[in-house]
């Protein structure tokens, strides 16, 4: 894809980034808009969803449908009760350690070295991917395969720190919402690409591509380092076609862990006084991106446990799930961009809520049940998250990016024990998978309620 504009220029304020991809008419749009009086890159613009396709190789294989599935549901390790439980303890780990270092994460970016975290964090990730290859499925190397899977969603959590809080310097305020999407529906594409590479290269068949079987986990283990390649590919072209800058009135020290948290409380206490409306989000959009989390978390839990799925069956769904979240993410953009983030929000997580309510009443339905509703809850997951990264974009004034959205992260990941305890609370009360359900409804209901009196107007949202 080609531009007019030299890569080194930047058109529109430093107020967004970008969403995951749509379609090449969706991305020429945007870069018709003007920022500063020039075009907004569309060779930048493209480079920064890249890396959200890439990213597809964390979220959707490693975290959900592919590698903790393997660590969960393999005799090997020491039983599905057993792994599952210690899952939850090590992620809930790295959610802490995300909660307390987002903050000095997100203020060091805005000191104008945001492309140098990205790339740090990211080749972390990378390497901590390539490294799962050698967890066997024994006992001995269980303990291996959960630090891998903790440590790698830390520094994934930290590097979107810096990836979000550039979404301003490709943007504007027109095309933020657009751009969000675009960036959002190109994580899902990517991850609708890798696990179809995947699926048919190396787990569905007996014998995959260059021999590779399943015994001793091969499939699964070498599907990994093509994971951690496809990150590594992917993420290169936001490091080399998006300028590094230092945004005004950004920190220009680094800044340690007290003194970070001596200005969070600062900051959480001046936002109290000053924007609550502010603070309001993002306690609301904690908990409602907790409970969306939960949706895809615990969707293929429930599509093998409560619905009949097969290993291969899940996969396929999952495949079907991002393609569904992608093209709505999408197309919702458009209209957030017209109708605002927050009605994006409220009609998503509305329709999320009935969709899961659908799937608990009609449960006994049988897989035709989790197909219908199951898509449907895929539907409205991506344009909530996408619109709630654009609405915190679009309020937080340009040198405070990186704090502002590390402050997300750390309310995010503050609350990110809810959709699981909810889930395992009911489970245990009502004796059945899926009452669980009910738990994650739950949890959006909560986060629904709080998100309804957020203030939409400017200056209900006055960050000083």
């Amino acid at each position: 894809m080609t531009n007019d504009t030299p890569d080194n220029e930047v058109a529109g304020s430093p107020e967004s980034s970008v969403p995951r991809v749509a379609s090449t008419g969706a991305l020429l749009s945007v870069g018709q808009e003007l920022r500063e009086g020039k075009p907004v890159p569309r060779r930048q613009i493209l480079s920064w969803a890249l890396w959200d396709w890439g990213g597809a190789s964390f979220n959707a294989v490693i975290t959900t449908f592919v590698f903790t599935v393997y660590l969960t549901n393999t005799k090997g390790f020491g039983g599905t009760d057993f792994v599952s439980a210690q899952l939850g303890w090590w992620m809930g780990g790295a959610g802490i350690i995300i909660a307390v270092l987002a903050p000095i994460t997100g203020q060091r970016s805005d000191g104008g070295r945001r492309k140098f975290w990205l790339g740090v964090n990211t080749f972390l990730v990378v390497l901590l991917s390539a490294m799962m290859f050698f967890v066997i499925p024994a006992p001995n190397f269980v303990y291996l395969g959960l630090l891998l899977v903790a440590a790698g969603t830390v520094f994934f959590e930290f590097a979107s720190v810096n990836y979000n809080a550039m979404l301003r310097e490709i943007s504007t305020p027109k095309s933020i919402g657009k751009i969000s999407g675009f960036g959002w529906s190109m994580g899902y594409f990517g991850g609708i690409v890798l696990l179809l590479i995947l699926y048919f290269g190396f787990i569905h068949p007996d014998v995959g591509l260059f021999g590779v079987t399943s015994e001793n986990g091969l499939s699964v283990r070498v599907s990994m380092l093509i994971a951690a390649g496809w990150f590594a590919l992917f993420a290169i072209p936001i490091l080399v076609a998006v300028p590094e800058r230092r945004t005004p009135g950004g920190p220009k020290t680094r800044v340690g862990l007290i003194s970070s948290y001596a200005t969070l409380g600062r900051d959480i206490a001046k936002l109290w006084k000053t924007s609550r409306h502010t603070l309001r989000f993002f306690i609301a959009s904690a908990i409602f991106r907790d409970g969306l989390t939960g949706v895809f978390t615990f969707g293929g839990i429930l599509a093998a446990g409560t619905f009949g799925f097969s290993a291969g069956d899940v996969i396929i769904f999952a495949i079907a799930a991002n393609v569904v979240a992608g093209i709505s993410t999408v197309f919702v953009g458009l209209l957030d961009d017209r109708l605002g983030p927050k009605w994006v929000m409220v009609t998503a997580i509305s329709g999320t809520i009935a969709a899961g309510l659908a799937v608990f009443i009609f449960h006994a339905g049988g897989a035709t049940v989790f197909w219908i509703f199951g898509l449907l809850l895929s539907a409205f997951v991506g344009p909530a998250q996408s619109a709630s990264r654009s609405f915190l974009s679009r309020i937080v004034p340009p040198s405070r990016q990186g704090e502002m959205f590390g402050l997300y992260a750390t309310t995010g990941k503050a609350a990110t024990f809810l959709a699981p305890v909810a889930f395992g609370l009911f489970v245990t009360i009502f004796g059945a998978q899926y009452w669980g359900i009910l738990g994650i409804v739950l949890v959006l209901l909560v986060g629904l309620i709080l998100l309804l009196p957020v203030s939409t107007r400017a200056e209900s949202h006055r960050i000083e």
